[in-house]
């Protein structure tokens, strides 16, 4: 029987660790060809969705169930169900490219509590035209001008009704580009315990600020402005 050497084999030489950036305790795949430059560089800064993150931080409760739209790539969804005690986090994001790109996210970080979705919410089920550019963060639903070289990609539709029925949220997080002008007027928002919203006022202007603001306030969901930020606002009906 050979002598023990104290030294402890290594299984394999030529493993590498995972390219992975690290940002508030989470870890997301170092996809150049999905991940702008400066998304990454915010991310390593731990910058990126820095006042959303904050806010969400201090709004979310023990069994929570969170309905986010605009999923992105997993950071709200992850964050949410990895630092605070949200029992449920159902993630809707329209982005064909974004969709494995999360879910590997939330299997790297064992977010066990996050789900995303491949649809966007509307009036009824059906299918909604995504506008897909280079740059994730420019693809959008909507066409930006006559010029405009996105690819068309036809992507599902939930009806918002059921989807709210189905999951039961308490809390809604959305960051969907400039089309909050168009969806939260037609949701309805009245079991909800709070709102968490990026507002895009250089898209949908002081005319979409209003109706935002006027349907929230109609569902019992008061701006509080101690937790909002900027274009980030946080609703609340407990307050």
């Amino acid at each position: 029987m050979e002598e023990p050497t104290g030294i402890v084999p290594v299984t394999d030489p030529d493993a590498k660790a995972p390219d992975v950036i690290h940002c508030r305790g989470m870890q997301f795949p170092r996809d150049k060809s999905l991940l702008p430059r400066r998304m990454r560089r915010s991310l390593r800064l731990e910058s990126y969705e820095g006042k959303e993150a904050e806010a969400a931080l201090r709004l979310i409760r023990r069994g929570d169930v969170v309905l986010e739209l605009g999923g992105g790539i997993g950071f709200m969804s992850t964050l949410i169900a990895t630092k605070t005690r949200a029992r449920e986090v159902h993630s809707f994001e329209a982005n064909p490219r974004l969709i494995e790109y999360i879910r590997e996210v939330h299997s790297l970080n064992k977010a066990k509590k996050a789900q995303v979705h491949h649809a966007v919410l509307g009036e009824e089920d059906g299918s909604a035209t995504f506008y897909l550019r280079q740059d994730i963060l420019s693809s959008s639903l909507d066409r930006l001008s006559e010029e405009d070289e996105a690819t068309e990609q036809t992507v599902p539709m939930r009806k918002s009704s059921t989807v709210f029925q189905n999951i039961e949220p308490t809390v809604l997080v959305c960051d969907i580009e400039g089309a909050e002008s168009t969806l939260i007027p037609q949701l309805d928002l009245s079991g909800l315990r709070a709102v968490l919203i990026e507002l895009h006022p250089q898209w949908i202007g002081r005319d979409g600020i209003r109706d935002v603001f006027a349907h929230l306030h109609q569902s019992g969901l008061v701006f509080f402005p101690r937790m909002s930020h900027g274009k980030v606002a946080v609703f609340r009906s407990d307050w």
